[in-house]
């Protein structure tokens, strides 16, 4: 009985994490995660709600936790601790400044909840850790955090795009994704310009200002717009 109970009881806690961390999760995605049928999820799911866990159901969504409702902080395990450390010391090297701001403040407050013996471990780790490229640190750009906040909010953006031809535009553009090649990020946009979706560097955004006005979403993922660009690119 006891060692059935211990996959369950971690299985529970995880279950607790995730719903904390999104908006919302489906008990596909749960089953998934922690490969069980979708059955046992409910049987957790309502197991959380017996224990006092505010558990909303949205019918045709999914499961969220009652707005404001917070547990204890969580116990990182050593592999745990040393991930977050391995990612800061990556993220130190981007080229955006609000990027490596965020992230450097974000890890700092979590690793306050670290145990005593993690902590030197962790001031250890990160003098051993060296990830090659922009060594200089160097800070190109300043724009990911405002980029990031108006795909959330559909906001309008206005940008002056320097070209590599060095060629200087006003853009009034709708956000839609990011990605990252080469260690350089690039924010794929609808261009009201050119009326078309476009690709932009965003070191070469000189100037962003957020709009008051918002765009209806763009009913497409970044896969789907992969898939049709490189369609495109083959039958122009």
């Amino acid at each position: 009985m006891e060692e059935k109970e211990k996959p369950r009881l971690a299985r529970l806690t995880a279950i607790l994490t995730q719903l904390q961390s999104k908006r919302i999760v489906t008990a596909k995605q749960l089953a998934k995660r922690h490969e069980v049928s979708v059955r046992t999820i409910y049987r957790d799911i309502r197991t959380l709600e017996k224990s006092g866990i505010p558990i909303i159901i949205e019918e045709g969504k999914g499961y969220a936790i009652m707005e404001g409702y917070h547990l204890p902080p969580v116990v990182f395990s050593e592999d745990e601790a040393n991930a977050l450390i391995t990612i800061e010391q990556l993220v130190l090297k981007n080229k955006d400044q609000s990027l490596v701001e965020n992230v450097s403040s974000a890890l700092e407050k979590i690793k306050a909840i670290l145990r005593y013996s993690q902590k030197g471990n962790a001031d250890l780790l990160a003098d051993r850790i060296y990830f090659g490229g922009n060594n200089k640190e160097e800070k190109t750009s300043n724009n990911l955090m405002k980029i990031q906040s108006a795909i959330t909010q559909y906001q309008v953006v206005e940008i002056n795009y320097l070209s590599s031809q060095e060629q200087e535009t006003v853009r009034t553009i709708e956000p839609f994704a990011i990605y990252s090649i080469h260690g350089n990020f690039l924010l794929v946009a609808f261009c009201r310009l050119r009326n078309e979706f476009r690709n932009f560097r965003i070191d070469f955004i000189k100037k962003l200002q957020p709009l008051e006005e918002t765009f209806p979403p763009h009913h497409m993922t970044i896969k789907e717009y992969f898939e049709k660009y490189i369609k495109d690119q083959k039958h122009p």
